[in-house]
């Protein structure tokens, strides 16, 4: 393989034909008419526009993907994630197509595509599991009366589903018909597929993912875990690895876990099984991504791995160049999704243009992103602007390098998720490592992050007095800078 297609956009597209480059391998870019001046089709050796911005008639559209690799004599394809990733039809038709795929095989994605069918493969390998079904439920009374049994309050869940969609939490008996009506009519409307099951709701659910990596060759490893816990509509916005509560004793046996799940479908490439860990510290298989996670640069850098490179090496068959026993923790990484979200109004989208976009730089701070100053946030496609990615020699310096790094990042034009990003690092109970999924409904409100806007304001007019009389007073600008320092300190002590 000495050119590639990259089957994605943004970011993720020019995080992976970077690493193509270092490899010596020719990248083709594919783009829609609303990315015409994207960065990713800039950087790519070749560039093949493939349709209207819709992504059902782009990024989406298989046989223009295809014919894009003809075009241009790409040899394999990068799907990155989202669109055609985890798509067990479109990796057919590239193998069919002569091509090759950096990713699982086709029958890997369709049983782990499915929760129910996931939950199967790994049973056979006794993986835990959260009490429930195992099965799709149809019939409503006796669905109700296995919820009996397994107890309240409970989770009626898509089998198709992803991203909070077909679900809905059942706190009592009488609720359920109703519930179960909801989750199977969005699960229709969301995926096409109306099976629903059941599982026991966990309270205080903290949100963990094991990264794999597994080869043609029979060898499979993981690259510990990631803490993925800090989520609005169950969807990530706050990302770390290691995770502050695993012992080595559960770390270690999450990972055999992990192992053994991918190993139930041979499976190929970079992938990730989630978990979810109780308020006791016992975990349960919750599903199985089969593609690179948007959080996967957090597990690069604490393991010193280049996931991308990694998978295109496995998908020209060559096996994985490290054991397991060479794999080892360095330091700490956290991870903020930068989002075109306004977090003080539900975390809704706020598209528009970036009239300022200057980035964080220094020891420590990596930022994967696709956009530049004066470029247009689409509203066809994921809101996400980039990726800002801190590394410590601990949990602490990169947490405080976060801090450091939002602090410097500026973005104007359009709202961000960078303010809610300093307010999680700075909130006790992520500082302390004692927080679930629940962290937002339970400690964020969106005037939250107005006192330190109002903050701001109140020093830059103390400021602004001060050196209108500084000439008068002979104030040096250190003590105007002592001034407002003291005063924000001293405001905060009576808060």
């Amino acid at each position: 393989m000495n050119k590639i297609l990259v089957a994605n956009r943004g970011e993720i597209a020019l995080r992976v034909m970077r690493s193509a480059r270092e490899m010596g391998i020719q990248t083709v870019a594919v783009y829609s008419e609303a990315d015409r001046n994207a960065l990713h089709v800039r950087y790519a050796d070749e560039a093949i526009c493939i349709g209207p911005a819709p992504s059902n008639q782009s990024y989406l559209v298989m046989d223009k993907i295809l014919d894009a690799c003809k075009q241009t004599a790409a040899q394999g394809i990068h799907p990155g994630y989202g669109f055609l990733s985890e798509n067990a039809e479109f990796a057919r038709r590239v193998q069919a197509a002569g091509l090759i795929l950096i990713g699982p095989s086709p029958e890997a994605m369709e049983i782990m595509g499915n929760k129910l069918s996931a939950k199967a493969a790994a049973l056979k390998y006794q993986i835990p599991m959260v009490p429930g079904t195992e099965e799709a439920i149809t019939d409503v009374n006796d669905a109700k009366q296995r919820a009996i049994e397994v107890g309240f309050p409970i989770l009626i869940k898509a089998a198709a589903g992803g991203g909070g969609k077909g679900m809905r939490i059942v706190e009592k008996s009488e609720d359920f018909e109703d519930q179960m009506q909801l989750a199977v009519s969005e699960a229709v409307s969301a995926f096409g597929d109306g099976a629903v099951f059941i599982e026991r709701y966990v309270t205080s659910p903290r949100h963990i993912e094991i990264q794999v990596l597994g080869d043609t060759h029979g060898n499979i490893v993981h690259l510990f875990e990631r803490e993925c816990s800090v989520q609005r509509r169950h969807q990530k916005v706050i990302e770390e690895a290691p995770s502050s509560v695993l012992t080595e004793e559960i770390r270690a046996k999450m990972g055999k876990c992990a192992v053994d799940v991918a190993r139930s479908v041979n499976y190929t490439g970079a992938g990730t099984v989630e978990f979810i860990l109780d308020e006791n510290l016992d975990f349960f298989f919750l599903e199985m991504n089969t593609r690179l996670q948007v959080e996967h640069p957090v597990s690069e850098l604490i393991t010193g791995i280049d996931l991308v490179k990694e998978q295109i090496k496995i998908a020209r068959g060559e096996a994985i160049s490290f054991k397991q026993e060479d794999l080892k923790i360095n330091g700490h990484a956290m991870e903020l999704r930068v989002y075109a979200e306004d977090p003080k109004n539900n975390f809704l989208p706020d598209i528009g243009l970036l009239q300022t976009y200057k980035t964080p730089k220094g020891n420590g701070v990596r930022v994967d992103d696709g956009f530049e100053q004066w470029m247009e946030i689409p509203i066809y496609y994921d809101p996400m602007i980039a990726k800002l990615i801190t590394y410590g020699k601990d949990r602490n310096e990169a947490i405080q390098r976060m801090i450091r790094a939002i602090e410097e990042y500026e973005i104007t034009g359009i709202e961000t998720t960078l303010a809610f990003g300093k307010f999680v690092m700075q909130h006790e109970a992520f500082t302390s490592g004692k927080f679930d999924t629940h962290f937002v409904s339970k400690y964020f409100k969106p005037e939250m992050l107005d006192t330190e806007h109002q903050d701001e304001a109140e020093i830059a007019a103390i400021l602004g007095t001060f050196l209108m009389q500084q000439k008068a007073n002979k104030t040096t600008t250190s003590q105007v800078q002592e001034s407002a320092s003291a005063w924000k300190r001293n405001r905060k002590l009576y808060q």
